[in-house]
Parts: structure tokens; sequence; C-alpha cells
């Protein structure tokens, strides 16, 4: 060890494994307290960083279902006998299991296995979920050209409290190089891009408002004769968009800041009511409860629809589970880089935008086709078709079709005209054939 890494420390669990499973090799500024081990797992305390202690526990997992149980058993034990719940702590390693069919590769693998659902139940328990992470889907495989197989075995799990500590924490799942596991590299303050302007998202609980309805009718009636035709819908959506925001900021903004001053200015208000008896105290003091229990209303509300839990009930104080949910979710699928087909990694938000611009444009946004012959003569047998239905259905009575054929003739002649020269040998062929299947 000191020819390769001179002056590291080591550490492993040989004590409850002859194999050694696990071994643990740190840098000398680094301070390291070995806390457990087992045959499978290693726990230990990191100190001497910038930033806080934190606590990790390395995995590897046995092969069998049977002896992975004991793995399960042995982290719930961990957290409840070092107290790891209001501690960071961070589980990473080699689980030898899958928590979802989607992260096996075999599309016959459909279905949750007791396994699974047994792996699910102590992620559950334990509180702890995937770290964010970027890298390959699936984190190891067979080798096997004959019968491929990958899965996701390797993970990056965090508690609530890590996230709170090192919220710009980030886990990357390098190539494999010799291994048939990918290496995982944790970076505890990952640099995220600058936020631009944020998009405009509609909360559900500004419904509540007493002056909702009269706003929006209001910001609807006034470009009312502004503008005509279909462009008038962008112009009302986008004064809709600008009296909402307002609306939000003015009444529910920094939601959990105006709930905490609301309950303060309502606890003075009931001593108040309690030392002086008075109507305008009594008055004063339910105006307060009122207030403050439709912006408990407002904030439960809101951090509901940030966690997209629809299986819970409004109005249960459910609050901070949302708010637990939802910060989790934005840790977890906030883009922090996108790597295009050639592998350049894109970080900024500028490469970040440039790159998803490219890569939707080249799905949405192809060159347009050149327009052929053959392309018009199927848009007109259909014209024909559809007229041929429309006359007999009204009984000869030539009605809107006429109209819309019209209109598609008058586009087509436009077209027609304005072809560059070397098509103008087109422009023949066209028109007869157009106008011998217009009945107009």
């Amino acid at each position: 060890m000191n020819s390769l890494c001179p002056n590291w420390s080591y550490a492993s669990n040989h004590l409850s494994d002859p194999d050694g499973r696990i071994i643990l090799i740190w840098k000398p500024h680094l301070n390291v307290t070995i806390l457990h081990q087992s045959r499978q797992t290693m726990t230990f305390q990191v100190d001497n960083l910038a930033t806080k202690t934190l606590y990790v526990t390395a995995v590897y997992a046995a092969n069998t279902a049977e002896e992975r149980n004991d793995l399960w058993i042995d982290l719930l034990n961990i957290q409840s006998s070092l107290c790891l719940t209001d501690h960071p702590w961070l589980v990473g390693g080699d689980f030898n299991e899958i928590t979802h069919p989607a992260e096996h590769s075999d599309p016959s693998v459909s279905t949750i296995t007791p396994p699974m659902s047994v792996f699910n139940s102590c992620l559950s328990q334990l509180e702890i979920r995937d770290l964010r992470y970027h890298g390959a889907r699936f984190s190891w495989s067979n080798k096997c050209p004959e019968d491929p197989i990958a899965k996701k075995l390797d993970r990056a799990l965090i508690n609530e409290a890590w996230l709170d500590s090192f919220p710009r924490s980030l886990a990357r799942f390098l190539p494999p190089d010799i291994s048939d596991h990918t290496p995982c590299c944790i970076t505890l303050d990952f640099p995220l891009p600058l936020a631009g302007t944020k998009p405009f998202k509609f909360f559900n609980y500004l419904t509540s408002h007493p002056d909702f309805l009269a706003l929006v009718a209001e910001a609807w009636i006034c470009t009312e004769n502004e503008i005509h035709s279909l462009h008038l819908l962008s112009v009302k959506q986008k004064e809709l968009k600008r009296e909402i925001k307002r609306l939000n900021k003015d009444n529910f903004s920094q939601i959990q800041k105006r709930v905490s001053e609301t309950n303060v200015l309502f606890n003075d208000a009931q001593v108040l009511a309690l030392q002086q008896p008075t109507s305008t105290n009594f008055a004063a003091e339910r105006e307060l409860l009122a207030k403050l229990n439709l912006l408990k209303r407002v904030e439960e509300e809101y951090f509901k629809q940030l966690s997209r839990i629809n299986w819970l009930k409004s109005g249960d104080l459910n609050t901070s589970y949302f708010h637990k949910v939802a910060k989790a979710r934005k840790a977890f699928n906030s883009i922090t880089i996108l790597i295009g087909l050639n592998g350049f990694e894109a970080s900024s938000p500028q490469d970040i935008g440039n790159l998803a611009v490219a890569h939707f444009h080249s799905i949405l946004g192809p060159q347009t086709p050149k327009t052929t012959l053959s392309m018009i003569a199927q848009v007109a047998n259909m014209i024909r078709l559809w007229w041929e239905r429309n006359d007999r259905l009204h009984r000869g009575i030539r009605r809107s079709p006429g109209l819309l054929i019209k209109k598609i003739s008058s586009t087509i002649k436009n077209r027609i005209s304005a072809m560059r020269p070397q098509q103008n040998e087109l422009a023949s062929d066209l028109l007869q054939l157009w106008f011998s299947l217009s009945p107009v």
C-alpha cells in the first residue's frame, strides 16, 4: 500500500469475512473512524472536511437473496444504533438487486419479484433514495455477446439529512473499464448551472383567492378588441400569465415565511385578547386565524403539487411529507450535465441549451421537403373523394366543401406561381391535374 499510495490509510472487513470483501482507502488529511463492519457492509465516519461530518456505509451484497436479507436487517440496525436519521448518511455500493423491472435489460423481466419488494421495503423504512446521478442506465453487465444482460445493481443512496447538508452533491457512474461494474464517484459540491427565467407554473391554490375569477375575467376582456384570429388566444394567455404571476407574488410568495410570520402575529393576538378581552381584539384574533388557516392550506397544496403525490388527501396537514418529497424531486431532477452524441459534456446553461435545441431540432424541425407533383396529386385525390362523399350525403347540394376547395385551389395556384424557373415545366401539368379534379 505504501508503495502505491504513500502515507494513505486503509481498512477492510477481514474481521467479518475471511476474503475481505470491502477495502477502504483514504488520504492522510481525512480523519476516518470505522464504526461498524459486517460481511456485507462497512460503516465509517469522515471528519476534517471543509463542510460537515458525514457518515458512509459501503455495501457489497451477497449473491443470494437469503444472504441479502441479512444485509437489509443490518442496514436497519446500523441506522438505529448509530442514530443516523438526523446525520448526513450515504449508503453506496453493489446491492446485487434491482428495485424495478426497468432496471433489467431483459424484457421478459416485467414484474416485481419478492426479493425486489424486500429491497424496496428496506429503502422505504430507511427513508433513503438515489442521489442525483448521471451515467449509463445500467451499472453491471455480464459481458457476454451471445446472451447480453445488464442491470442497475450499483447505487448511491442518501437520506434527507444528506440532502440538507450537501444539496449540490452528485454521483457520476463512470465507464467500467476492465470491471463488470461501473465505478461511482461522489462529488459533494457540484457546481450547478445558474438558473435562467423560470417557466410559468399554475398553482392550484390560486383559485382559492377571492380575487382570482375577477382577475381572470379582467385580463381576458382587456385584450378583446386588440387583435383577431388565433393570435388573440396567445395574447390573452400572455396577459393571464402576467396577472396570475403577480397575484401569486403579492399574496403567496415565500409561503413558508408567510405562514411563520402569520403564526407569530396570531399568537400575539391571542395573548392580547386574553389580556384585554375586547371586541376589537377578538375580531383581530379571528381574522388572523382565518388568514393563518388559508396560508397553511396554500402551503400544503403548494408542496403537494410540487411533490406530485396524489394519493394523499389535502387538508390532513401532510405539508412536511410533501415538502420532503418535493425537495428530493427537485434535487434528483435538476439537469447538471447533458452528453451529446459525440461525447461532448455540456455543463453551462448556454451549452446545455444549445445541445437541447439542436437535439429537438433534428427531430422536430428538419428541412421542409420539396413539393412534388405526386404529393399534390395525392392531396387532390383526397379532396376529390371527399367531394364525392359529401355530394352524396347532401343529395347534390354543394355546400361547405366548395369553400374549402376554393381555398386550397388558391393556395396551390399561388404555390405554383412561386416556383423557381427550373420548375416551370411542372406548372402546366399541375394546373391541368388540379383543375380537372376540382368541381368548382
